[in-house]
């Protein structure tokens, strides 16, 4: 077994508060900068950009698990990750079903494109990928976990957009794989709180939307090596694997 950094929230150009340079090179050279083993492409309600960010990364030697923020039909942020291609093709038509058909407002969020690693527009998203889809928790948390996914409610204390907020609880009978603080979910004032124990693992990211912040907050994790099989055992604790706790850079 052997320590592994994790930043399993990162945001790229696609999502339409993801910054312009966001893009496959920026983010894996950066990742490896801060020392990151692992991470996951999660913009915003879709998963268009993951496959060009892991196929860059896999040159550089960074593993990419693809995945999506989704946005629920009550305005709370999931993690939705995933093993493999299929399971994240499969998700990506569930998530186009389910967006509203309301068009973005350039002028607002500006473009929501897909690039490739030498930053060639690919794509173009012209629905608004912000808004709450047609959806409700318990769908997206089922839909995830039919296809073995991993499902984690993202920065839970946050006020806009978190479930404990938007909620009001954390419901007895979601269930979830992991609960997620990142920099702007209170993290000081909710440490606490916080206890690895069973399933109920808390996983440490930085949500980032621009460069500097990938890794500013990430999750040491005990496994064999860094892929997403070894991840849900680290998330259960499960076999030697396990959720170390957080590493926090300045």
């Amino acid at each position: 077994m052997k320590e592994f950094l994790a930043d399993l929230h990162i945001h790229s150009v696609l999502s339409p508060c993801g910054d312009l340079e966001m893009t496959p090179r920026n983010i894996v050279t950066f990742a490896l900068e801060q020392g990151l083993s692992m991470i996951a492409i999660t913009d915003h309600n879709s998963t268009r950009m993951c496959r060009i960010i892991s196929d860059y990364a896999a040159e550089k030697g960074l593993v990419v698990i693809p995945g999506a923020e989704v946005n629920t039909s009550e305005e709370v942020h999931c993690l939705a990750l995933f093993g493999n291609w299929e399971q994240t093709d499969l998700f990506q038509i569930f998530l186009d079903e389910h967006l509203l058909d309301i068009q973005n407002k350039l002028s607002i969020f500006g473009e929501q494109v897909v690039v490739d690693k030498d930053e060639n527009i690919l794509y173009t998203e012209k629905r608004s990928l912000i808004t709450g889809l047609k959806a409700s928790i318990k769908e997206v948390e089922a839909m995830v976990h039919s296809l073995d996914g991993l499902f984690i409610p993202a920065h839970i204390y946050r006020r806009q957009n978190g479930i404990i907020h938007q909620l009001g609880m954390l419901p007895e009978n979601l269930n979830y794989d992991a609960l997620e603080l990142t920099p702007g979910s209170y993290y000081d004032e909710n440490l606490k709180k916080i206890k690895m124990t069973g399933k109920r693992s808390w996983i440490f990211d930085s949500d980032a939307h621009f460069i500097d912040q990938i890794g500013k907050f990430s999750t040491r994790l005990m496994m064999k090596s860094p892929e997403f099989s070894e991840l849900k055992l680290a998330l259960k604790n499960s076999e030697g694997r396990s959720v170390l706790g957080l590493k926090r850079n300045k």
